[in-house]
């Protein structure tokens, strides 16, 4: 990909001790806080975000939990989506991803600084685990991101259905649903093109969870899938004017 090379250019003097850094962490992340762990991983996605000419702009901040433990659950654009959370969000989070993604260099070693996990969408009985784990972490004081989509959009700035087994670790947990809509985050990765890029990170109002307690867990997909496309509509409507 052009861009991930112009990434990598711009960022040369410092690539080396970053990549050691960052498998460092990745070998052993117990051995680090979340917040040196979080401070390494924005300032490295800053850098490669600038290199890479793609402006991060963040919207609705302050509609992130401060107290409570809770899950992202953003509309899925592409490879990029994850760095443009990473240096939008103030909070630590990790993520679940496919197990198709979590060798591909830099996000491999990312994911495990992390503390990411890998569904296996084919094993069930795994797939399980990993809901249930999520859930124990989140009660335990971490935070995920979830792609209730499973596989990234083709459609650009429309969502695809969300998944309502992706909502499962959520209602386990019993924790605040933080909707975010992602746009123009397929352009960076997924586009073969090294023009300038704004992608825009849109944190929506959580949905508590004694708001959600009684919905089917397709009911709760539905509603958040509803709310990204709203807000991608009004933003977009913003724009134009």
């Amino acid at each position: 990909m052009k861009r991930i090379l112009l990434m990598i250019l711009y960022n040369l003097p410092f690539a080396p001790f970053w990549w050691c850094q960052l498998c460092a962490m990745a070998a052993h992340p117990e051995r680090y806080s979340q917040e040196k762990r979080w401070a390494v991983l924005k300032k490295v996605t800053r850098s490669a975000n600038k290199g890479g000419r793609v402006t991060i702009k963040s919207y609705g901040l302050e509609k992130i939990p401060e107290k409570e433990n809770f899950i992202f659950y953003p509309n899925h654009q592409g490879l990029f989506d994850v760095l443009a959370m990473i240096e939008s969000c103030p909070r630590f989070f990790a993520v679940v991803n496919k197990k198709e993604v979590t060798n591909i260099p830099l996000l491999k070693q990312v994911f495990h600084i992390m503390g990411a996990y890998s569904i296996d969408r084919e094993d069930i009985r795994q797939s399980m685990g990993v809901i249930n784990q999520v859930a124990q972490d989140v009660k335990n004081g971490k935070n995920f991101l979830i792609f209730a989509e499973g596989s990234r959009s083709k459609q650009g700035n429309r969502p695809q259905e969300f998944k309502g087994g992706s909502f499962k670790s959520a209602c386990k947990a019993k924790c605040p649903i933080v909707p975010v809509a992602l746009m123009n985050a397929f352009i960076p990765f997924d586009r073969n093109t090294i023009e300038k890029v704004t992608v825009n990170v849109i944190y929506l109002d959580p949905i508590p969870y004694e708001e959600y307690k009684d919905w089917k867990t397709v009911e709760i997909a539905a509603e958040v899938k509803r709310r990204i496309e709203e807000a991608i509509l009004a933003h977009s409507a913003e724009s134009m004017e």
